[in-house]
């Protein structure tokens, strides 16, 4: 019998969707514009993204946010809406 890892190797876009706490069609979105990378299989088309770009993706994003905050600091009293 083979062995079966814990953490699959390719998620489905509503795993995607759950981890990065979006809406699924937010998960498309971020696939089809090409910013987190994944692969289309079978007859229908089913999109799965690997854990690993995955996790590569969520390190991007944690750098280009680190990049803005020190672009754009903080002054209080900007909050949105104020």
């Amino acid at each position: 019998m083979g062995h079966v890892d814990a953490t699959p190797r390719f998620l489905q876009l509503p795993d995607v969707a759950e981890i990065l706490n979006i809406s699924g069609a937010q998960a498309y979105a971020l696939v089809r514009r090409g910013d987190l990378r994944g692969i289309k299989i079978g007859g229908r088309g089913q999109w799965r993204v690997e854990a690993s770009e995955l996790e590569a993706y969520i390190q991007r994003m944690y750098t280009e946010s680190e990049r803005f905050v020190r672009d754009h600091p903080f002054v209080e009293g900007t909050l949105p809406g104020e």
